[in-house]
């Protein structure tokens, strides 16, 4: 995101004029910093590729939803359409990303999951989130790239389009989902979690593929044992009928995003975790 001409585009259409302070750590398009003519400060993101209507009637309905119920969750303050383009303005939250999810932080976001039960039942006309077992996703969950990698990536392709004929979507469930779940987008301050970030994929679906997500998000260099048997044993606690496909899309997601982006020890990586739990 070039933000400055993002700020200038905001100005002339909407009458919206922002200070750029500088760009946000992390992610992959990009986010600002950004001061109001009232001194106040607030997040700028961009989104190529999105309707304005779409993004209000799916992903910040959501977010608003999980905010609604007592998470800490940042509210979108603008959203403008600027071409094939979304800019948005969202409240910027006090704390710095955690680089390192412990115990009492795990507690915290399962407690957050928790929050995000059955909050979309009244709400219907939010969309169901695709998992894209059988057919690729926009941009992300490409099946070619593990087709072509090797024999290993192509046997978990193999694999996951074999559990999308049995479990074809869209995804169950009236929960709120943030899609995108992982430590960096949590903020805290002194341990606690302060905010929950970046809901730009969020839909309606099953919570649970939250703490799937969660579970690929610990899986770093050195990721701390006693919270990945514990987010083991609460994958384990799920029906095999739940766990299957949502396991399937996350895999799926990042073996495909680290074979296009990253180096071949990175696609090792994920490789082996997507392996752990397929049959």
């Amino acid at each position: 995101m070039d933000a400055e001409r993002v700020a200038a585009q905001l100005a002339e259409e909407a009458g919206v004029r922002l200070v750029v302070e500088g760009p946000c750590a992390g992610g992959q398009v990009g986010a600002a910093f950004v001061r109001w003519p009232d001194g106040r400060r607030s997040v700028l993101k961009w989104r190529p590729g999105t309707r304005l209507e779409d993004l209000l009637a799916g992903p910040v309905a959501v977010s608003e939803a999980v905010r609604a119920a007592g998470a800490p969750v940042p509210e979108t303050q603008l959203a403008v359409q600027l071409g094939s383009a979304i800019a948005t303005v969202q409240e910027l939250l006090p704390g710095a990303p955690i680089t390192e999810l412990d115990s009492d932080g795990l507690d915290q976001a399962l407690a957050f999951n928790e929050l995000q039960a059955g909050l979309l039942a009244e709400r219907p006309d939010i969309p169901s989130l695709a998992l894209f077992l059988r057919e690729d996703g926009p941009g992300f969950c490409l099946h070619g790239p593990l087709r072509a990698h090797n024999r290993r990536t192509a046997r978990l392709d193999d694999w996951i389009t074999t559990v999308g004929a049995e479990h074809p979507g869209p995804l169950r469930g009236d929960d709120a989902v943030h899609v995108d779940y992982h430590p960096g987008n949590l903020l805290a301050v002194d341990g606690t979690i302060t905010g929950i970030i970046d809901w730009d994929g969020a839909g309606r679906g099953d919570r649970r593929l939250d703490l799937v997500t969660l579970r690929f998000g610990v899986h770093g260099d050195k990721p701390d044992s006693t919270v990945v048997a514990r987010l083991d044993a609460v994958l384990d606690g799920f029906p095999d009928d739940v766990l299957r496909p949502l396991w399937a899309h996350m895999s799926l997601r990042m073996v495909d995003w680290a074979i296009r982006h990253f180096t071949p020890a990175a696609v090792d990586h994920w490789l082996a975790l997507a392996e752990a739990r397929t049959d």
